[in-house]
């Protein structure tokens, strides 16, 4: 394949889909080169998207028989301790109004439904295409090669996720920190429906999320996520690449998710459950301290590719800033085209549009995130403060029992009346 065309997009997930469609409803000349052997073969991720952030960017009939699984319509926040585990769940109204503000979803087949809308706008989606290296001519990039076939372009779209390679050999990133980045595990779990609503206590239609945290990551920084779909469960565990390298004794990722599986609270939710997917693949967990430059002469960055995900704790995304973040690197080539210019002059306007959006206002807003979540406390010492407190509460031994009042004082005493604690206190006054 030796010829040119207007963009060649690198990654047929849902950043470089969204670019793809953009540039297609414009007209532009755009092919998605795509590793796999169909768009979503590769793509592995938990499994939620909120839309609320991503409708602006694309048109108001376009969600209209989109393949999502549930409406999340409960929110579940397990805090895990060795033996004890304290879940705190949110139901609603609001999460059930119209338009639901997030899904789950299976990757696979969503992945594929949006290449279709891209390939009804015109666009050319090219699987089983590997690209080796980008083709660079004067300090510009011109192109992508595959073996011995060229592929030339105005502007190459890196959206090749988060190991991106293609970020790597421009110079717009250097080379991967380990500590910046995590490790993610995932089984999809198959369950009848209705198995699915009784668990969770949803309707038809209707799922929850559950994320765990605490002892379930063996001490490390991570944590346990939940997705109910249709017919199944996503299930799994994020670890951080570092912790997992230096912890002593050594533990395995496999083994970090099997010990996640067989805890109680865990293991009632998947009884009976048939695994029928396994896979991993590495998450960005650097945040906005450690984003790559994102744009050079004739190329952008996008999705993954970009470092662009946001772990507060308490939520985790990633696909809406990989469709927010495609759709404006779409609309900055168009900027450009406009100009005739595509060098990193020409394509600046892409970091300006995504500073003006959500995308980088959320992950400068977070920026403190990731140090304030890598402490061993929040893993360790605090979920055993949660559930003893709670466990000293509720449990009535063969002695008179203690006004409730001197029990919370007293453990809030023992267990906080320390420096860390009201270091850690203040720390996140920065989420």
């Amino acid at each position: 394949m030796s010829e040119k065309v207007d963009v060649v997009i690198v990654g047929a997930g849902l950043a470089g889909l969204a670019a793809a469609y953009t540039l297609a409803e414009a007209g532009v000349e755009t092919i998605v080169v795509e590793r796999g052997d169909y768009p979503g073969s590769k793509n592995v991720s938990g499994g939620r998207l909120y839309l609320n952030p991503v409708r602006p960017f694309f048109p108001a009939d376009f969600w209209d028989g989109a393949p999502f699984e549930r409406a999340v319509v409960k929110e579940r926040l397990t805090v895990v301790s060795a033996d004890a585990a304290t879940t705190v769940e949110l139901a609603s109204r609001r999460f059930r109004d119209e338009p639901r503000h997030s899904y789950t979803v299976l990757r696979a087949g969503f992945d594929q439904w949006l290449a279709d809308r891209v390939g009804e706008r015109g666009a050319l989606i090219v699987p089983g295409y590997k690209v080796d290296e980008v083709v660079i001519e004067a300090g510009r990039v011109v192109g992508v090669r595959s073996a011995d076939d060229d592929l030339r372009c105005d502007v190459v779209i890196a959206a090749d996720g988060a190991l991106s390679f293609i970020a790597e050999q421009v110079g717009l990133r250097r080379r991967h920190d380990p500590h910046q980045q995590a490790v993610g595990i995932k089984e999809v779990i198959e369950l009848p429906a209705r198995t699915i609503e009784d668990r969770f206590g949803v309707g038809d239609g209707e799922g929850a999320a559950q994320l765990f945290f605490g002892a379930v990551s063996q001490g490390m920084f991570g944590g346990g996520f939940l997705y109910t779909n249709r017919e199944s469960l996503s299930l799994g565990m994020v670890v951080g690449i570092r912790a997992l390298m230096d912890r002593q004794p050594r533990i395995e990722a496999p083994e970090v998710l099997e010990l996640f599986k067989a805890r109680p609270e865990v293991a009632s939710l998947i009884a009976g459950g048939n695994a029928v997917e396994y896979s991993a693949h590495v998450v960005a967990e650097g945040g906005y301290r450690a984003l790559p430059r994102l744009f050079g002469d004739g190329i952008l960055l996008a999705g993954d590719a970009a470092g662009l995900a946001l772990n507060t704790g308490l939520t985790v995304r990633g696909m809406d800033f990989a469709l927010a973040s495609g759709a404006l690197a779409g609309r900055a080539v168009l900027q450009a085209r406009e100009r005739g210019d595509f060098s990193a002059g020409g394509l600046a306007a892409y970091e300006q549009l995504l500073r003006r959006s959500f995308v980088l206002q959320d992950l400068a807003t977070f920026a403190d995130g990731p140090a304030v979540l890598d402490n061993p406390r929040l893993f360790g010492m605090y979920p055993e403060a949660i559930n003893g407190l709670l466990e000293k509460l509720f449990w009535i031994g063969d002695g008179p029992k203690p006004r409730l009042s001197s029990t919370v004082l007293g453990e809030a005493w023992r267990r906080f009346g320390n420096l860390d604690a009201l270091r850690d206190v203040l720390g996140l006054r920065k989420v």
